[in-house]
């Protein structure tokens, strides 16, 4: 099989890329490597990918000659976007538009003329906004509470269009809360644990009892090797959760005991956009892929830690 990667130098395009090499695929992992963090750690990331199967192009969605990153592939898992709930408001909205509006309509228009081709989409649990029922099925309707939510949504329903209307067979995983090593610097689990490691304050936004479905990364890279090569309906969606809900504050006591001494922890006010709670029903997923969760929090933990201790 050849498959392409986009966002192949973050934090889940990293560990996807690396598992389609060990199975014996070709991959093609094209990233624009942007400023929303240190390019350091995505070069790190590639490194610790380079494989003589596996080819990487530099270069930028939303204006890349996108017919030519597809010759002869079978499957393009699209996971490149800007992310961020707590950025995107204000005038770096037009980053956010770009990235995952533009960039997303551009790649199904490319892919839409390629016979055989399935195109699967990284989501995110942000299209459901405060949810009206918990655990959330895909059946609830998305209102989303962050621009961010909102450009996720849209690149949904565009994969959804051009499903139905050129019979493209495309996928979307609404991914909740990822976490594992890699995980991007800007979230909460990697500024915990090296928080941690350093000594340094904790921040936490609002009283730590919102509620998250955390998953571990291992987990959403075997759903996304499954729908890419799963027949489903063309335009299908599907949650990818963990299967445990757990607040913030009971995350934090997870920390302190696998590390083994007390977090230095400062509140501060709720981040706009932020939900109160997520929690994904998976049965859909379930049912499609034979996939269940296989990783516990306090084990994705503690691999985590491992990695970001392996860092100092």
């Amino acid at each position: 099989m050849r498959a392409l990667v986009t966002g192949a130098a973050g934090f889940i395009g990293s560990h996807l890329s690396q598992r389609l090499l060990a199975e014996g695929h070709d991959v093609i992992g094209v990233d624009n490597l942007s400023a929303y963090y240190a390019g350091t750690l995505k070069r790190r990331n590639l490194a610790a990918i380079a494989h003589p199967r596996f080819t990487f192009v530099q270069d930028d969605l939303a204006d890349a000659d996108l017919g030519p990153l597809l010759d002869g592939v079978d499957v393009a898992y699209h996971l490149a976007g800007q992310p961020g709930v707590r950025s995107s408001w204000g005038e770096t909205f037009a980053d956010y538009a770009r990235a995952n509006v533009l960039a997303t309509q551009r790649l199904l228009e490319a892919a839409r003329c390629r016979e055989g081709l399935r195109l699967v989409y990284a989501s995110s649990s942000s299209v459901y906004g405060d949810a009206e029922a918990f655990p959330t099925a895909e059946t609830v309707l998305p209102c989303p509470r962050s621009p961010y939510g909102v450009t996720k949504l849209a690149a949904e329903h565009l994969c959804g269009l051009y499903a139905a209307n050129f019979g493209l067979s495309t996928v979307s995983l609404r991914f909740f809360t990822v976490y594992g090593p890699r995980q991007r610097p800007d979230m909460a689990f990697t500024r915990f644990l090296r928080a941690a490691r350093d000594g340094q304050q904790v921040t936490i936004y609002g009283t730590g009892e919102q509620i998250r479905d955390f998953t571990y990364v291992d987990d959403i890279v075997e759903a996304l090797v499954r729908s890419g090569t799963t027949p489903t309906p063309a335009g299908s969606v599907f949650n990818v959760s963990g299967g445990g809900s757990h607040s913030v504050n009971e995350v934090l006591e997870e920390i302190e005991s696998i590390v083994g001494k007390p977090l230095n922890i400062h509140r501060e006010a709720v981040a706009r956009g932020d939900v109160r709670r997520t929690s994904g029903d998976t049965t859909a997923l379930a049912r499609a892929f034979g996939w269940r969760p296989r990783v516990q929090l306090r084990e994705g933990l503690r691999r985590q830690w491992d990695w970001v201790s392996a860092e100092a």
